[in-house]
C-alpha cells in the first residue's frame, strides 16, 4: 500500500476544500432536526388541516415515532447522499486524467482506492453521528430523554448501512468513467436490494435487517434485541461492503488509465 498516508491526507483535505464534508454534515443535521419535529407536529398539522375528514383519531406521537422518522429519512435521503458522494470517486479522476497522473508517482493502485474509500466512509460517519446526535437532542426535548448509548448504536448501524450503498456505488465508479453511469448503477442496486429486503426471510441478511435492532437499542429496549438477527444483518452488510471493495480492486488493478 505504497503512498497510502499522503493520498489519505490529500483526500481528506480535498473533501473539506470541495465542501463535501461540511455539506454532508449540514444535510444530515437537517435530517436530524426535521425528523423529530415531523414526528411531533405532523399529527397536529393533519388534524388542523383535515379536521373532520380524519375518521380515525390519530394516536399521540411518541419517541418511537421520532426514531422511526429519523431512520426512514436517513435510510432514504442518506442513501442518496452516499451515492452522490461515491459516484465520482474514481470515475471523475479517470475522466480528467488525474488518476493516471497520481499513479505515476510512488503510489500503488491499492493505496489510491484505499484512500478514497476511507475518506468516503469517514465523511459518512461524521455526518451520520452529527445527524443522529442532534436527533437525540430534539427527541429528548420534544418527547423524552433516551439513553445516549443506544443512539450511538443507532448511528453506528445506520452508518454501516450507508457505507454499504456508498461502497457499491464506489465499485460502479471504478468500473466506468461516467459519474452518471456510476450513480445510475448504484441507485439501481439500492432499489433492487430494497425490493429483495421486502422478502422477510432475506431481510435479515441485508442492511434493512439492521433497522429493527437499531430502533430497539435507541429506545433502550436492550432485552428485546434479537442479537443473532443483528449479527446476521451486520455480517451480511459487511459481506456486501467487502464484495464491493474486492470487486473495485480487481476491476481497477489492470485498467488502462
Amino acid at each position: 500500500m505504497t503512498g497510502l498516508v499522503p493520498l489519505l491526507r490529500k483526500e481528506l483535505l480535498e473533501s473539506w476544500r470541495t465542501r463535501r464534508l461540511p455539506v454532508a454534515i449540514v444535510l444530515f443535521l437537517g435530517v436530524g432536526i426535521l425528523s423529530p419535529l415531523t414526528a411531533r407536529y405532523l399529527p397536529d398539522i393533519l388534524e388542523v388541516t383535515l379536521g373532520d375528514q380524519v375518521s380515525i383519531p390519530l394516536p399521540p406521537p411518541t419517541a418511537a415515532d421520532s426514531i422511526a422518522q429519523l431512520q426512514k429519512n436517513l435510510g432514504q435521503f442518506g442513501a442518496l447522499i452516499a451515492i452522490a458522494l461515491a459516484m465520482g470517486s474514481v470515475a471523475a479522476e479517470k475522466d480528467r486524467g488525474t488518476a493516471a497522473f497520481i499513479l505515476t508517482k510512488p503510489a500503488s493502485r491499492g493505496s489510491f482506492l484505499g484512500a478514497k474509500l476511507v475518506t468516503l466512509w469517514l465523511v459518512l460517519l461524521l455526518a451520520t453521528v452529527a445527524g443522529v446526535l442532534v436527533g437525540w437532542a430534539y427527541t429528548a426535548i420534544l418527547f423524552e430523554p433516551l439513553p445516549l448509548g443506544g443512539w450511538l448504536a443507532l448511528a453506528e448501524l445506520t452508518w454501516l448501512s450507508l457505507a454499504a450503498w456508498a461502497s457499491v456505488t464506489f465499485l460502479a465508479s471504478t468500473l466506468t468513467r461516467s459519474m452518471a453511469a456510476a450513480a445510475g448503477l448504484g441507485f439501481t442496486i439500492l432499489i433492487g436490494l430494497s425490493l429483495v429486503a421486502a422478502i422477510p426471510p432475506l431481510t435479515r441478511f441485508l442492511p434493512a435487517g439492521l433497522d429493527l435492532p437499531a430502533s430497539q437499542l435507541a429506545l433502550g429496549q436492550v432485552d428485546g434485541v434479537d442479537w443473532a438477527r443483528l449479527g446476521t444483518a451486520v455480517g451480511g452488510t459487511l459481506a456486501l461492503i467487502a464484495g464491493a471493495v474486492v470487486g473495485s480492486w480487481l476491476a481497477f488493478r489492470r485498467q488502462e488509465l
